[in-house]
């Protein structure tokens, strides 16, 4: 086994999101200590990281040079936080696995070399990391993703299209193109640059957004239609949703990896 990073890190909290960062860091050579108030909870955390790190070391979507057992080696749980926190290197509560965005939001307060080193501890276990200038509710994924969310509630709640065809506008439209580059690469490719674009389409685009209504209600008849398609495509008992879930992630896996694949530039 290669020597493990200098430090430790502490996650806080071993429930599904605790134990991918748990994951994430023990792939970049961190010990890790895993954080939460009662036993059963960490020791059922550990036996899912072991099934899940035992799958994706099978599958070849493993993170990191280290194999699975010398991953789970460097993960540990513990009751007490203090004895947890004392001498740790980095403290973690938030995102996981499959998706490596990780947004920075620094208080006020914060010492810029605070967000520099997490910004390069982020990187170091292969994560996404994205500075937040200012901090705003709900933060940059949330913001975009509450923006479609209302669009698409609301172009099937005028009638304009079918819950699954929407999803296929995303899932077979928007996404391919977005799981490569975002919304403002996009808009310079789509032209001859971004001053192409804004000249040719900023006409187009207000006139279309102006007839942007406002903000769903989510409730009603609306929820009981979309709840219907949904539920023709997976119905909503655990069994099947968990089915669908390991679905999506595999998929992600795939898609992770084959970004790798691609030549950067």
């Amino acid at each position: 086994m290669a020597s493990p990073a200098a430090g430790v890190v502490v996650i806080v909290g071993s429930g599904l999101i605790g134990r991918s960062w748990a994951m994430l860091f023990a792939s970049g050579g961190f010990r890790v200590k895993l954080y939460d108030i009662e036993q059963q909870q960490v020791t059922n955390a550990l036996e899912n990281i072991r099934k899940e790190m035992t799958f994706l070391e099978q599958s070849g979507s493993l993170k990191g040079s280290l194999g699975a057992q010398d991953q789970l080696s460097l993960i540990s749980g513990c009751l007490n936080i203090q004895e947890a926190v004392e001498g740790a290197l980095h403290i973690q509560v938030n995102p996981p696995y499959y998706v490596p965005l990780v947004e920075l939001v620094p208080h006020p307060e914060t010492a810029p070399a605070t967000v520099d080193r997490t910004h390069a501890l982020m990187r170091k276990i292969g994560q996404s990391p994205v500075r937040v200038l200012k901090e705003m509710d709900g933060f940059v994924l949330n913001r975009l993703q509450y923006a479609v969310i209302s669009e698409a509630w609301r172009l099937v709640e005028e009638g304009i299209v079918s819950p699954s065809d929407l999803d296929l506008v995303m899932s077979d439209g928007l996404g391919m193109r977005y799981a490569f580059i975002g919304p403002l690469e996009t808009m310079h490719l789509n032209a001859e640059g971004m001053l192409s674009y804004c000249d040719r389409y900023s006409e187009g685009m207000k006139h279309v957004l102006k007839t942007f209504g406002p903000i769903p209600e989510f409730s009603g008849a609306t929820v009981e239609k979309v709840n219907q398609a949904m539920c023709l495509k997976v119905p909503a008992d655990p069994e099947h949703l968990a089915a669908r879930r390991r679905w999506r992630d595999e998929c992600l896996q795939r898609l992770a990896k084959l970004k790798r694949q691609m030549p950067s530039q």
